[in-house]
Order: C-alpha cells, then sequence, then structure tokens
C-alpha cells in the first residue's frame, strides 16, 4: 500500500492503463507540456507518452468531446480532460447524442462499441461566480446511453476509472474539486472497482442518508455529529450513478426505516429526488418517516462565501434533516 493524493491516484489509473493498452490516449486543455501546466492529475504524462498520446489542445470543449467518439469509432480508448464539468452544455451534442446514442442506434452490444471516458472536475462549492462554480451532476443523469461515476475517495476515483477506461461503453467520470488533494491508501497491485456497486461506508441503525462525491465526506462528518447525540447514521455511497445500486440502498432503508438523500446540484428534478421516489416506490412500506433532501434550492450559487454558505449543504444542514426525520413519525401503523 502507498499513500497519495486522489489526484496522483488519477495519474496512476491514466499510466497504468495505458502502459498496459496502446489504444488509451488523451486529450485535452492543460494535460501535454505547457510551460503553466496546472493539471496535477496529468503531469507527468506526455514526457512519458509523448504528443501522439497526451494531446494539448485550446479550450475547445466541443472539439476535445466529439473528436474523442470520433477516436472510438476509428478503435481507440480516447479520455478526454474536459476540465470543468460546468462548461459541459458547451459539447452537449458530442456528449449526450452521438456519444450516448450512438451505441444503441448503431447495434448495441452486437455492434459499434463507444469506450470513451469524459473527465470533468465538478462541484458547486466555491467562490468563482455562478458559470464556473456548479454541479450540473443532474443533467448528465437525465442522459441515456452513458454511465456515470462519481467517487467519493482516491481509492475508488483509481478503481473507478480503470474499469471506465476498459468500458466499451461512453462514460462520464466526475471528480469532486474538493478532494483532488485528499490523500487515500492504494494498493501497490492492480485493481479496479465495479460499477453499480454502492459501499456501505458507515453502518447505522437510525436513519440511511445517501451521498456522492464529496457529499459523503460532509454526510460521515454529520454522522459522527449526530452519533454524538445517540443517532446511529448509515452513510451510502453509490459510486456510480449509472448504473444505480438501487438494490444496496433500499436494503438499508428498510432496516432503518428512515432515508435522507444528499446532493450539490440543484434539488429540483435531481439525482437526489429520484433516489427518494424509487424508494419510497419500492419500499414504501418501511418507511418511518417522510424522505428528506439536502441540495441547492434551484438557484445559482453566489461567489459571496456567506450567501453561498447559506445555501450548499453542509454537514450541519444534513445533521438537520437526520434529526427531523428521526423526530418525525408518520400519520399511519407502519406494516399495516
Amino acid at each position: 500500500m502507498h499513500k497519495i493524493s486522489y489526484a496522483k491516484a488519477l495519474y496512476e489509473a491514466i499510466s497504468e492503463e495505458m502502459r498496459r493498452d496502446p489504444r488509451v490516449y488523451m486529450i485535452g486543455t492543460e494535460v501535454g507540456r505547457f510551460d503553466y501546466h496546472l493539471n496535477p492529475i496529468t503531469m507527468g504524462l506526455a514526457a512519458e507518452f509523448g504528443d501522439d498520446r497526451v494531446i494539448e489542445c485550446g479550450i475547445t470543449e466541443r472539439y476535445i468531446a466529439g473528436s474523442v467518439v470520433g477516436g472510438a469509432l476509428a478503435g481507440a480508448r480516447p479520455i478526454a480532460d474536459m476540465a470543468s464539468a460546468a462548461y459541459a452544455t458547451l459539447a452537449y451534442d458530442e456528449i449526450f447524442a452521438k456519444g450516448g446514442m450512438w451505441h444503441y442506434e448503431h447495434g448495441g452490444n452486437g455492434g459499434l462499441t463507444l469506450p470513451v471516458v469524459w473527465l470533468m472536475n465538478v462541484s458547486g462549492y466555491g467562490s468563482s461566480g455562478a458559470e464556473h462554480v456548479r454541479a450540473p451532476i443532474g443533467l448528465f443523469f437525465h442522459s441515456v446511453g452513458l454511465k456515470l461515476v462519481v467517487p467519493s475517495n482516491g481509492y475508488d476515483a483509481k478503481g473507478l476509472l480503470k474499469t471506465a477506461i476498459r468500458d466499451d461503453n461512453p462514460v462520464v467520470f466526475l471528480n469532486p474539486r474538493p478532494l483532488i488533494s485528499d490523500i487515500a491508501s492504494i494498493p501497490d497491485e492492480d485493481y479496479t472497482v465495479p460499477f453499480g456497486v454502492a459501499n456501505i461506508v458507515s453502518s447505522g441503525t437510525d436513519c440511511t442518508v445517501v451521498a456522492a462525491g464529496y457529499e459523503v465526506k460532509q454526510s460521515l462528518q454529520a454522522a459522527e455529529i449526530l452519533g454524538k447525540e445517540g443517532i446511529s447514521v448509515e452513510v451510502i455511497d453509490p459510486r456510480t450513478l449509472i448504473p444505480l445500486d438501487i438494490d444496496t440502498i433500499l436494503e438499508s432503508v428498510r432496516k432503518t426505516g428512515r432515508l435522507v438523500v444528499v446532493g450539490e446540484d440543484i434539488i429540483r428534478g435531481s439525482v437526489e429526488s429520484e433516489i427518494a421516489f424509487q424508494v419510497q416506490e419500492a419500499a414504501w412500506e418501511s418507511l418511518k418517516a417522510p424522505i428528506r433532501r439536502v441540495a441547492n434550492p434551484n438557484m445559482p450559487l453566489p461567489a459571496s462565501p456567506v450567501l453561498h454558505a447559506a445555501i450548499m449543504p453542509s454537514p450541519d444542514k444534513i445533521a438537520v434533516a437526520v434529526r427531523t426525520t428521526v423526530a418525525s413519525k408518520l400519520a399511519r401503523k407502519v406494516g399495516a
């Protein structure tokens, strides 16, 4: 085992897969040899693999996203560093229509494959203004044909990225920006983390909290606060939102009888809303209280740190939601 940052874990995943498979290449802004190189995920790749496999280009989201679809059609396994998910809409057609639908339109599993990974930083936390600081996770979740990965730690990030690169389907891989410098213990040997298998990060009996990415860290902090009050919280990290391991979530809710879903995207039409509905649809008889959601209340994120803190999820807000859920009682007898 060795300890490295989240960013270094991604670097290891990319470099190891490029050594393993000559069809893997990377393209993006600030992935190559530029003197002002600022990308901790790709620093050093060009020196080892050269300009033909680590392709530097300008801030051209549409070109980056579309070129890798063509690369995959030609037999390569490209990784596109899109920098920020806030600007993914500039390449909407390339990612969501061509990338997401051509696998289906050209014969599905028996025909064309599209082994593409779009790597993006995502975060609703920061003070760079509403256009830069966004977490459009629900936009990708609403798509068809794409797989969606949101890791919460360096160990999972490396294993999930290796799985994504080896997958024959297009994958959107969202890196929570606040976690980039977090340290994790990584095995020395090769490993992968499968898609569609959630991780029970913390076991509990009073309430289930489901969160992805950076919100897992915040939910664990909330669980620690609540544990001192005698409230036992089970925190579940889905790891991948498409495919979603709803069975693990349902099993937990049937045990605790309560659910709080946490995310940093806007709450309307969100991942949190979909998970909440699937749980009430499949496990209504087990619920002891209404499901609660903690997310951005449908508004652009202000640059003001004070206003920003008033909007975004935090350990304290998650704790309040859990306390409310634990204290609430449905006006019916559970199981009746």
